[in-house]
């Protein structure tokens, strides 16, 4: 299996947005941005604060940029956590690049110094490939809820991941 590595967000990065902003990548979120919208969110990577947010860039084992990947803090039925959220670029896509690096987030997320509880995710209920790598993470399907994103509603599944399972039974 191929090993992939994150590496933090950094200005060099605003091509592989640019990459991702067709309308096969963004099918599921309501369409491509507008080139100030990319530019935008570049921006507001870069400013991420790491005590709340992290943002990176998967490697393949070459080195080459094949996706993106990060976790940001939310308010989530009555508490903080994370949300995370990714993409892989098609050429890239149906290796399990996209499982690999939530795998490598999740470890991430676990090891923050907010210490909080649990990673959440909300792939749109037509996704099934971005809901399958929330499965295979060992995310647990709690709900679904629609939204205004980008102008327009969208329908997403709410996927939640206990980040400290064994501090849960202790507590018990």
């Amino acid at each position: 299996m191929e090993t992939l590595r994150l590496r933090p967000w950094s200005d060099d990065d605003l091509p592989l947005l640019r990459d991702a902003n067709t309308p096969e990548m963004t099918a599921h979120l309501n369409g491509p941005e507008s080139e100030q919208q990319v530019r935008d969110r570049h921006r507001r990577y870069l400013g991420l604060d790491p005590a709340e947010a992290k943002m990176f860039v998967v490697l393949d084992p070459q080195g080459t940029e094949v996706g993106a990947i990060g976790y940001w803090t939310v308010s989530w039925r009555d508490e903080r956590a994370f949300e995370t959220g990714w993409f892989v670029l098609p050429e890239a896509q149906g290796r399990g690049i996209a499982s690999r690096a939530l795998a490598l987030l999740i470890e991430d997320a676990r090891a923050h110094p907010a210490g909080l509880r649990h990673l959440v995710a909300f792939p749109g209920v037509g996704n099934a490939a971005s809901n399958g790598v929330c499965r295979r993470a060992g995310f647990e399907l709690v709900g679904s809820s629609a939204g205004e994103f980008r102008g327009f509603q969208l329908q997403s599944h709410e996927w939640a991941l206990d980040l400290h399972p064994q501090s849960a039974r202790l507590e018990s």
